[in-house]
């Protein structure tokens, strides 16, 4: 293996020892390259044909001639290309006058490749691939702060990250991309590093690259790219061709170099049930193995980040407290977003905004981020408010993400890369179905809706009343919002209702699921049903399957019997946006006879002090609200327990 001291070692005496602790069943290794404190770090002797293994015990670093007891077998003969076969010998002898020819050749160019490569020196001087040698032989004498300094592409005035792919070390292009680098003054720093694991597959490098002027860099950039560009005719151009990404420019003044280390501030607007796990994890970013992540947080790329302190801000300060409680490096305030001083004053101060409001509130937040400059991240669907500011975005010169949650967001993620590498391999999405939902564990769904709110009960039902759009079989299917509960989709495969009944093995606190099945109960654990979730078609067109797909589906994932149960409670009236007449009477009415209202009854028809379930049932089963008993049982339940908590 070709090594310099400038580079990683591929495997150094600490990382065997963490191997061998961990219980690592490595055995022997065989450096045929015999290359003495190199890449192998602990083979510092070489073995002979007679004595070809030694035995490195890393507990005590020593070397041991016989093979019984800890470490690892090594084998170094630095005489091993002696030991070729006899009839190999054989035929290169025989082959030899013919290749003493070849030291009149002039010109390499018209030899065959392989010949080609085999060329170390020609005309006195080392060919192309084999200019490494001196430098390489250097590197073993250098001062060690002249060895590392090529790493140190940071201390540059510019900078800028680029990957290449391809077959970079089979065909010496990593070498020739380095070559570059140095020729023009430039330094590197190797960032990732993923090396091929056979001669069709490739290879991946990051590298962080440097020059003290800008048009130095630009050059190298302008070489790199030409090498993975090469013109038409060259030899060997498509094994040769590698993938070059170049990122951003980036420019630092030495004289900020002392500059006082500072942090980030995050603003995140709202206090409900997912506030608190953000803002824990966003303070212990700082700290340990977490701090490379803090650039990504800041505009300002000339600040040293130290860590990220975390504002609260919720209109009852009450709330924002009870999130920051306990939390070090968090603060909570209070914040009316509708008053746009207050709202200005701390967008201004701060290097990200995260909403946690409801997206009615995100236009606002957006146009003040837009003002500031300061990026903005919610977990919320785009609608149109949001999309008239991306021009607007664009032009300040800020990001805005949405759909950044869940579902809206892990789902695209996952959609997405599953996608790529279909259409990668030269695939069709023929169908695409995602399902996705928050559920509480099997346990702790106690309730008769079997579902817990982790968010605003009323966005979580506005949501549910969405109306949806989804391609079924090439059609396109229109489902009303007031009829997207009691609506559960074919499922395309068996077309029967879309109900699934999840299989698995319990794994500690996790649970692994082994197989998906339409009303197929054996074994079952828990049964799903999936609602159509809002319009299908726009993620299709997102996705780039809307002319290859003839199904595509979103759905949410809920407990079998959440959907009839919310249709039902909708029939009666729970979940009308629109003004009730006995909520408009100046005697505000008991939650009693507003029930009863809802049913149709009269507060005389029940002398009871509280509705029981019995009547409840039964009146919706008379009203024709539902035509299961079961599902009329399960509402009346859900109604009772709700308002036995809440008024009765």
């Amino acid at each position: 293996m070709y090594w310099e001291r400038r580079f990683p070692r591929l495997l150094t005496t600490t990382q065997l020892q963490d191997l061998l602790r961990k219980g690592c069943p490595l055995v022997g290794i065989s450096d045929i390259t015999c290359d003495v404190g190199g890449s192998i770090e602990f083979v510092k002797r070489t073995t002979s044909i007679d004595s070809p293994f030694i035995r490195y015990d890393p507990n005590d670093n020593s070397y041991h001639h016989d093979m019984v007891g800890d470490g690892v077998i090594c084998s170094a003969v630095d005489i091993l290309p002696t030991e070729f076969a006899r009839e190999a010998s054989q035929h290169f002898g025989d082959i030899y006058p013919s290749l003493l020819n070849l030291s009149f050749f002039k010109c390499l160019d018209n030899l065959p490749e392989h010949l080609k490569r085999a060329f170390i020196v020609h005309g006195g001087t080392l060919t192309s691939l084999y200019e490494y040698i001196p430098r390489m032989r250097n590197s073993d004498i250098e001062n060690s702060s002249q060895i590392l300094q090529p790493l140190l592409a940071a201390k540059m005035k510019y900078t800028t990250l680029i990957s290449l792919s391809g077959h970079l070390f089979d065909q010496f292009l990593i070498n020739e991309a380095l070559d570059i680098i140095e020729a023009a003054g430039g330094s590197f720093h190797l960032v990732k590093c993923q090396v091929g694991q056979s001669t069709d597959a490739l290879s991946y490098s990051e590298l962080e690259i440097g020059a003290d002027d800008k048009a130095v860099l630009h050059k190298i950039i302008d070489s790199l790219t030409a090498l993975a560009n090469p013109r038409e005719g060259h030899v060997d151009s498509k094994d040769n061709i590698i993938s070059l990404k170049v990122g951003r420019l980036k420019g630092t003044c030495p004289e900020k170099e002392n500059e006082i280390k500072s942090e980030a501030i995050v603003l995140i607007l709202g206090a409900g049930r997912v506030c608190r796990p953000a803002v824990e994890f966003l303070t212990s970013i700082g700290r340990g193995s977490s701090r490379k992540w803090l650039k990504s947080y800041v505009t300002d790329e000339s600040r040293e980040i130290t860590s990220i302190r975390v504002i609260v801000a919720s209109l009852f300060l009450k709330d924002a407290e009870e999130i920051t409680e306990g939390i070090p490096n968090a603060t909570a305030v209070q914040l009316d977003i509708v008053k746009k001083e207050n709202l200005y004053n701390y967008i201004s101060q701060v290097d990200v905004v995260i909403s946690l409001l409801p997206p009615s509130c995100h236009s606002i937040i957006a146009s003040a981020c837009i003002k500031f400059r300061k990026h903005l991240v919610t977990a919320s669907y785009v609608d149109d408010s949001m999309s008239n500011l991306d021009e607007l975005a664009k032009d300040s010169g800020i990001t805005i993400l949405c759909e950044m949650g869940l579902d809206p967001g892990i789902d695209h993620m996952m959609a997405m890369k599953m996608i790529n590498q279909a259409h990668v391999r030269g695939g069709k999405i023929k169908s695409f179905t995602s399902y996705c939902g928050g559920l509480p564990s099997p346990d702790a769904a106690n309730n008769p809706l079997a579902y817990k709110f982790s968010w605003s009960p009323a966005g979580a039902i506005r949501a549910g009343r969405n109306p949806a759009t989804y391609k079924y079989n090439g059609e396109i299917v229109h489902v009303d919002g007031e009829f997207v509960t009691s609506t559960i989709p074919l499922c395309p495969y068996c077309n029967i209702p879309h109900r699934f009944y999840m299989f698995g093995i319990s794994l500690g606190t996790s649970f692994m699921i082994l197989l998906r099945g339409c009303r197929y109960r054996i074994f079952q654990l828990f049964a799903l049903e999936c609602l159509p979730n809002r319009n299908s078609l726009v993620y299709g067109e997102l996705y780039g399957i809307e002319n290859e797909a003839s199904a595509i589906f979103r759905g949410t994932l809920r407990y079998e019997g959440f959907g009839e149960i919310m249709g039902t409670l909708a029939r009666i009236g729970f979940f009308n946006s629109e003004a009730n007449p006995i909520l408009q009477n100046e005697t505000r009415p008991t939650y009693k006879t507003f029930l009863l209202a809802l049913l149709g009854c009269h507060a005389e028809d029940s002398a009871e002090s509280i509705v029981g379930e019995k009547l409840i049932a039964d009146q919706i089963i008379a009203l024709g609200l539902c035509t299961k008993r079961e599902t009329a049982v399960k509402a009346a339940k859900t109604i009772v327990s709700r308002s036995r908590s809440r008024f009765l």
